[in-house]
């Protein structure tokens, strides 16, 4: 399978939750404190017929001295360099952060198709507030809700959209009309 999507962004914005959402599985752990996730996490997610990996990563976080957070970090680099594209999640609720902005500067040195995700849209006013990720200048911005999958199913539209190959196709018995 050629196609490898990275979820990366800073601490607590939700990754686990759509890793969990995307694979239909329980595999990432969930959990209010930060630093859970620590090595990559691999799933299969299928969509329209296209399946591809998706990564979860642990938090994003930049000059620290806690040894977990520089390993955390490597690993978060290490999925940005082995995906095909990424989904850059932001929280809605807590806004930009410096800690976001340094992610998006190093997403737009990579030169990877992102997918900028405003997690936790579980209102109609949150819904206008994702519009001001738009400042990142990566592109369309997807509002969306892990917890309850709103919104998911345009962003793996946009996702597969994205990927050269086309949908896994099961062949048909050739079957002779009389």
């Amino acid at each position: 399978m050629g196609n490898i999507v990275a979820i990366v962004g800073r601490p607590n914005v939700g990754k686990s939750t759509l890793f969990n959402r995307l694979t239909q599985t329980r595999d990432a752990i969930i959990h209010e404190s930060s630093g859970v996730t620590r090595d990559r996490n691999y799933g299969t997610v299928n969509w329209n017929g296209y399946d591809f990996s998706l990564i979860d990563t642990g938090g994003y976080v930049v000059n620290s001295e806690d040894i977990f957070e520089e390993e955390i970090r490597k690993q978060a680099m290490l999925a940005i360099e082995e995906a095909d594209s990424i989904i850059f999640m932001v929280d809605v609720v807590s806004g930009i952060t410096d800690l976001d902005d340094a992610v998006a500067g190093l997403l737009r040195k990579s030169k990877k198709k992102v997918f900028l995700v405003a997690n936790k849209v579980d209102n109609s006013e949150r819904f206008y507030d994702a519009t001001f990720f738009y400042k990142f200048g990566l592109g369309e911005v997807f509002p969306v809700s892990s917890i309850t999958g709103s919104g998911t199913g345009d962003l793996l539209d946009k996702v597969v959209e994205s990927f050269i190959d086309g949908p896994v196709e099961t062949e048909e018995p050739d079957i002779p009309k009389f």
